[in-house]
C-alpha cells in the first residue's frame, strides 16, 4: 500500500538541497500502464457492437461504456501531463525501465480504441460527422504514437535496457502490437474519405501497418514462449500478462477482415478478392492458435489463483486481448456464415464483460483506499 499519509499535507517550499518541490504526490507512480484501463473499456463497446445477436437495450449500454472510455482517456491524458510536469524524473525512469517502457504502446492503443468506439457506437449520440472527426484525430494521433513506440521502445531495449532473455515477457509485445490496432480500425474510416487516392492510400497504409506489426510480433513471440518453456511460469502478479499474447492474434484476424470489407469498390477486383480470401485463410488458423493459447494461459491463471494471486493492474490484461479475439471471431462468422464462430464470439464476449467488471471494481476499490497508484513491487 502506498502510505500517502506519511507525506506532509503542505510540503515545504524546497527540499534541504534546494531541489524543486514535488507536487501531486498521488500521481508520482502513475505509469503508462494505466492506459490499459481505457483500452479494456473501449473494446467492450466495440466488440459488443459486432456481435451477431443484439438484445434490446444493448446498444444503449454499449454507448454508455464508450462514453466512460472517452472520459477515462481524458482524465488519464490530463493526469499524465501533470505527471510529466511535476514528476519528470519518475517519467524518465519509466522510459529507462525495461518492464515499464513497453507500456507506452498502450497510449497509442488507448487513443485508437476510443476513436474506433466513437465511430462504431458513439455516433449514436454525437452524430456520424462528429464521430468521424473525432476518430480521424484519435486515429492519426494513435497511429503516429504507435509507430514511434514500435521503433523507440525496441531501440531503447537494444541500446539502454538490454534485458536478459530470462526476463522475456508478453509485455514486450505491446509496442509492436499498437500498429496492428491501427490496421484493424483504420479501414472503418475508409468509406468516409473522398473516393479515389485518399481511400486507397489509407487502405494500403493500414495493410502496411498490418505487416509491420505482424512481423514484429513474430520476432517477439518466440522469446516469450521460450522463456515459459525453459524458465517456468511467470511471477504470480505477472501471470495475467500471458493473455497479452492473444492481442496480436485477435487483432490481426480483425484487421484482415476489416481490410477485406473496406477493399470492396476501393481497389481493383482481383486485389479485393485477394483481401477477402486472406481474411479466411489467415483468420481461421490464427484463431485456432488463439484457442490453444487461451487454454494454456487460462490454466496458468487458475494455477496462480490457487497460489494466492491477488488483484493488480495486470488484471486489465484479461480485457483488451480477449476483446480482439471477439472481434476476430465475429468477423469470421460474418464472412463464412458459420454459427460456430458466432457462438465462440458470444461466449468470449461474456468472459470479456466479466473480466472488465472485475478489473473495474478492483481498480476503483484500490483508488478509493489509496492503494493505487502504487510504486512497483
Amino acid at each position: 500500500m502506498v502510505a500517502l499519509t506519511t507525506r506532509p499535507a503542505v510540503p515545504p517550499a524546497s527540499s534541504p538541497a534546494g531541489a524543486p518541490v514535488r507536487r501531486l504526490p498521488a500521481l508520482r507512480h502513475l505509469g503508462p500502464n494505466w492506459y490499459a484501463s481505457v483500452m479494456g473499456t473501449a473494446i467492450v463497446a466495440t466488440a459488443g457492437a459486432g456481435l451477431p445477436w443484439q438484445p434490446p437495450g444493448m446498444r444503449t449500454a454499449l454507448t454508455v461504456v464508450w462514453a466512460l472510455s472517452a472520459l477515462l482517456l481524458g482524465v488519464l491524458l490530463t493526469a499524465r501531463v501533470l505527471h510529466w510536469t511535476h514528476h519528470r524524473d519518475q517519467a524518465r525512469a519509466h522510459l529507462l525501465d525495461a518492464s515499464m517502457a513497453p507500456f507506452y504502446g498502450c497510449l497509442a492503443m488507448a487513443l485508437l480504441a476510443v476513436g474506433g468506439a466513437t465511430l462504431v457506437v458513439g455516433s449514436d449520440w454525437i452524430g456520424v460527422r462528429a464521430a468521424v472527426a473525432v476518430d480521424l484525430v484519435l486515429f492519426t494521433a494513435g497511429t503516429v504514437t504507435g509507430v514511434l513506440a514500435a521503433v523507440a521502445v525496441p531501440y531503447l531495449m537494444v541500446t539502454r535496457h538490454r534485458p536478459p532473455l530470462a526476463d522475456a515477457s508478453p509485455v514486450w509485445l505491446l509496442p509492436v502490437v499498437a500498429p496492428m490496432v491501427s490496421a484493424a480500425l483504420g479501414p472503418l474510416l475508409v468509406p468516409h474519405l473522398p473516393a479515389g487516392q485518399l481511400r486507397q492510400t489509407l487502405l494500403y497504409c493500414c495493410y502496411g501497418l498490418f505487416g509491420l506489426s505482424l512481423l514484429g510480433a513474430l520476432l517477439m513471440l518466440p522469446l516469450v514462449v521460450g522463456r515459459l518453456l525453459t524458465g517456468g511460469p511467470p511471477a504470480l502478479a505477472l501471470t495475467p500478462t500471458l493473455f497479452l499474447v492473444l492481442g496480436p492474434l485477435g487483432q490481426s484476424t480483425t484487421a484482415v477482415h476489416q481490410l477485406a470489407e473496406a477493399a470492396q469498390g476501393v481497389v481493383p477486383g482481383p486485389y479485393a478478392g485477394g483481401f477477402a480470401t486472406l481474411a479466411v485463410l489467415y483468420g481461421v488458423p490464427v484463431m485456432g492458435f488463439a484457442a490453444l493459447w487461451l487454454g494454456l494461459a487460462g490454466a496458468l491463471v487458475v494455477r496462480a489463483l490457487r497460489r494466492g494471486l491477488g488483484f493488480s493492474l495486470t488484471w486489465w490484461g484479461f480485457t483488451f486481448p480477449v476483446g480482439t479475439c471477439v472481434t476476430g471471431l465475429a468477423g469470421l462468422g460474418s464472412r463464412t456464415g458459420l454459427r460456430l464462430f458466432d457462438l465462440a464470439a458470444t461466449g468470449l464476449y461474456a468472459l470479456l464483460v466479466a473480466a472488465w467488471l472485475v478489473a473495474c471494481a478492483g481498480t476503483a476499490r484500490r483508488l478509493v483506499t489509496g492503494r493505487l497508484p502504487a510504486p512497483p513491487a
